[in-house]
Formats: structure tokens, C-alpha cells, sequence
């Protein structure tokens, strides 16, 4: 077909040079696209070096402590992508004798890796006849071809999965599912894509419609909510703090954070000590408490935005289980405690 030996070919002169691009080792490119699910290949590509350089072999990493892992993942946010990372690490070497699965539907069955995922490994890894579909291939697929169904609707998945898997060459299947991910990477990008010199200009539908900047469809997403975060930062004077460690399940699972209290407005002074007391978290020799931040900093993730306040607790002693100050960089937390960190310059 013109359209896959068009992307091949284009791939071949375009593609960017990546280090899991130069290898077929399935562990490798399952670290590789676990990191750039969710994150842009200029932010993943330090967080994949730093991983391949510290567990260079999948043994290693499931032998690593999960705090460790998280603690390197820290920044990439989405931390159950770590968490899924490491648990499918022991799994394939301690049930499957270190061998990585070599099939779709065996890889389908390590956590964390879906259709995507699996399709990506078992084409580019072993040449299996499985399509990817990412963003990149339904922004691409649908201009192409105007198509107009939601891509994050059911019907829509499987129209773009059944239409990618029809698309697929007879070989070099890895090649042709990069090539066209990075089509749409790099060429027929989500704005101002460069249609002028699109090599798939001739045939594309939304190109002669004039629909580029309204395909693909995606349906709306739920509605996001607020929710007001008061992390207490204790500082006693013998230069320790607390961080406690969130076990409960969620996106920040397993990850450390200074002591918390949620509200369901902006606290100020007077509100905060009326939470404090209620929660039990004020401590008797409280010096001081003052606001690091006068407006509230928004962390914004996929189902909610977090207003943060960071309360500074000045206290003559704290209790056992307090760390020294020193060591606070030791743990895995959340990128939005990490920039507090950094910026209060502890």
C-alpha cells in the first residue's frame, strides 16, 4: 500500500536518533515506552538513561527497593506507571525465570501494559503482526482518512485499532508502527501540523476538506475538581521534620509527604490552628506558624487541581519518627513537594 511505503520510507530519512531505537532487547523497550507513556520524549529521555544505568538488566530492578524506584521516577508524575514498572520486573523474574514475554497476549499479562504497550514490544522486539495505536497514529489515521469518531470513545478504539491493524506491511512491522508514531510526533503534529510538506498531502482527506485543525474528535472529558491541600512543614530546633508516607491507594502512592490536612476552602491562620487541633497535629511548643506561600500554588493533574498551601511549623522538639532535615532529599515524594523542597532550600 502507497501509505505504509510512504512512512516507511519517510521514517528512514526523518527518524531521530534514540537510544531504545538502536536495540531489540524487549526489556529495553518496555522501560522505554512505560517512561514515554504519559511524558514527552525531551523529558523521558534523562529518566531512561538514569534508569538504564542503575538497573541495567530486568533482574536488577526487580531486586531494587520500591522506594528507590520511585525515588528515580520522581518527577515524571503518574508514579503507578513506576509502581506497575517494578512489580512486572519481579513478576518476569521471578515467575518467569527472568525470560520476557515474547508474545502480545503474554505481554499483556505483565501490569501495567496494555494493547499499546504490548503491540509496540511484540512488533518491535519479535516482528509480531500488532498495531500500535497512540496519539500520534489516531491524529494521523484520522486526518488521513476523516474519520470523525471520538478516539477515546468505544466505537472509536476499535475503529482505529481495526484500521491500523489492516494498514500493517507483510514485514518490517516494528518499523513501519515507529514510523508512523513518529510521523505523527514530528510531522503531522496535534497544531500548526506542516502540510505544505507532508509527503501523505495527495491522499489525505482532512488535508482537501480543510478539517486538519478539527480532526481527531475527542470526546470531552469529566469534569475536573478542586481540592485545597495544607501541607505542614515542621522545623524543630534541632533541625529535623516530618514526612510521612501515603499508603492509602492513589496516584501518590507509596510516595512521602509532608503532613497534610485537606479543606474544602483556602485556610488562612486562624482557619488552619482549628484543623490542627481537630486533626491532632499541633504540637505543644509551636514557636511559630507562618504561610510560605501567600497565593495558593495549583498543581494541576488529569482529574483534579490541587490549591496548595506550605505552613511552616517552627517547634522545639518533635516526636519519634521525625527525620533530620538533611536526609529529607532521600525520598521519594511528589513533584509538587519536590519544587518546595528545592525552592525553600532546606
Amino acid at each position: 500500500m502507497i501509505f505504509t511505503k510512504i512512512l516507511i520510507n519517510w521514517y528512514s530519512a526523518h527518524k531521530r536518533e534514540l537510544p531504545w531505537r538502536e536495540t531489540k532487547n524487549p526489556y529495553l523497550i518496555w522501560l522505554s515506552e512505560i517512561i514515554l507513556q504519559q511524558t514527552q520524549i525531551k523529558q523521558g529521555l534523562p529518566y531512561y538513561e538514569a534508569f538504564v544505568s542503575k538497573f541495567p538488566k530486568v533482574q536488577d530492578l526487580a531486586n531494587a527497593k520500591e522506594t528507590d524506584v520511585l525515588k528515580l521516577w520522581q518527577g515524571l508524575g503518574y508514579y503507578s506507571r513506576a509502581r506497575n514498572l517494578h512489580f512486572s520486573a519481579k513478576y518476569i523474574a521471578n515467575e518467569l525465570n527472568g525470560e520476557f514475554p515474547k508474545t502480545y497476549k503474554e505481554l499483556l499479562k505483565l501490569k501495567g501494559v496494555g494493547d499499546y504497550t504490548a503491540s509496540a514490544i511484540a512488533s518491535i522486539c519479535y516482528n509480531e503482526a500488532t498495531a500500535v495505536v497512540d496519539g500520534n497514529v489516531y491524529r494521523v489515521l484520522s486526518r488521513y482518512y476523516n474519520i470523525d469518531t471520538p478516539i477515546n470513545s468505544t466505537k472509536g478504539i476499535k475503529e482505529f485499532k481495526t484500521l491500523a491493524q489492516n494498514l500493517l506491511p507483510k514485514t518490517n512491522i516494528g518499523d513501519y508502527n515507529q514510523a508512523i508514531m513518529e510521523f505523527g510526533a514530528v510531522q503531522c503534529k496535534p497544531a500548526n501540523p506542516n502540510c505544505n510538506e507532508c509527503p501523505l498531502q495527495n491522499g489525505c482527506k482532512a488535508f482537501e476538506l480543510n478539517k486538519v485543525n478539527v480532526l481527531p474528535v475527542k470526546l470531552k472529558k469529566t469534569k475536573v475538581s478542586k481540592k485545597c491541600f495544607n501541607f505542614l512543614v515542621f522545623l524543630s530546633n534541632d533541625n529535623k521534620t516530618i514526612l510521612e508516607q501515603r499508603t492509602e491507594k492513589g496516584i501518590w502512592q507509596n510516595m512521602y509527604q509532608f503532613p497534610l490536612i485537606e479543606s474544602s476552602k483556602s485556610l488562612n491562620k486562624n482557619g488552619l490552628k482549628k484543623h490542627l487541633e481537630i486533626k491532632s497535629f499541633l504540637i505543644d511548643d509551636v514557636h511559630d506558624i507562618s504561610l510560605y506561600n501567600e497565593e495558593n500554588i495549583v498543581h494541576k493533574l488529569s482529574h483534579q487541581h490541587l490549591h496548595t498551601k506550605f505552613w511552616i511549623i517552627e517547634v522545639q522538639s518533635l516526636p519519634k519518627g521525625s527525620i533530620p532535615i538533611s536526609k529529607i532529599r532521600e525520598y521519594p515524594v511528589p513533584i509538587l513537594i519536590g519544587k518546595f523542597i528545592e525552592q525553600f532550600n532546606f
